[in-house]
């Protein structure tokens, strides 16, 4: 399969089903090329008000190319609880002083959570995912 070498636009796109097919028919990917083929279809599409046939028709594609990339591209790793716990932090711009108060305990048993050298207990994963509003296991490993 070769690479489309005109950059598609969305003006450019027929507007019915069988007119996308004509351009990019919708099959199994499986290889890079027939993958870049196929995204490039789906960003000249996203975005844009659709009729029922070019929704159908990137829907199509859009299971081609998530089956596609859950077969070749390796699983992303979990991050870790601890490093979750220091996301959420950053992103409440939160000290250890803050996550102390939060978890209450003493400044230093913070600290210590934060470098790792002390496991969070039942009562500290409840807290936090009061005050996150996420699920307790997200602070787990």
């Amino acid at each position: 399969m070769k690479k489309t070498t005109e950059k598609l636009t969305f003006a450019k796109l027929p507007a019915t089903y069988d007119g996308l097919a004509k351009l990019h028919m919708p099959r199994p990917i499986r290889d890079e090329v027939a993958y870049d083929n196929t995204v490039e279809m789906i960003d000249a599409l996203a975005g844009h008000d659709l009729n029922a046939e070019q929704e159908d028709y990137l829907m199509i594609l859009s299971d081609q190319v998530e089956a596609y990339e859950k077969e070749t591209l390796p699983e992303e790793p979990k991050p870790s609880g601890l490093d979750m716990l220091k996301y959420m932090m950053e992103e409440h711009d939160m000290t250890g002083d803050d996550l102390a108060k939060v978890l209450g305990v003493d400044r230093s048993v913070a600290y210590r959570i934060l470098k790792g050298e002390r496991s969070l207990t039942a009562a500290h994963l409840k807290a936090l995912s009061v005050r996150f509003g996420l699920p307790a296991d997200t602070f787990l490993d």
